[in-house]
């Protein structure tokens, strides 16, 4: 039986799951990439609780009529900001079964260049 490119991402992301873990100390930053947008939250896997979240729709990004690679730098800027603020500088990358290449990459590099570390 083949898997949809979705059911292949979303084996991938499981297996990542295994390993990757988020504590209150050093939450989950977690991306979901669509075809026209890209969203990302820190996860206290825990608590079971986000405890910050940021999307290229939200008001302040939605203006930017940039090029999606470079919406998704903005969106790790804003969401590093909003984890800064929140008093959280540490965070493990889960890229959720994507590759770690194009929009994602570009989102953490944006989060990293905006002073949070992973």
């Amino acid at each position: 039986m083949l898997l949809s490119k979705t059911d292949s991402r979303k084996k991938r992301h499981r297996s990542l799951r295994k390993r990757i873990n988020g504590t209150s100390e050093r939450p989950r930053l977690s991306v979901f990439r669509s075809t026209r947008h890209i969203y990302a939250q820190v996860i206290d896997d825990l608590s079971q609780k986000t405890l910050v979240s940021a999307a290229d729709i939200e008001e302040a990004l939605r203006e930017s009529k940039a090029p999606k690679k470079e919406r998704a730098k903005l969106v790790g800027a804003a969401i590093a900001k909003k984890c800064l603020a929140q008093g959280i500088d540490k965070v493990v990358f889960d890229r959720a079964g994507y590759k770690y290449h194009g929009r994602v990459s570009a989102l953490a590099d944006g989060a990293r260049e905006a002073g949070l570390k992973f």
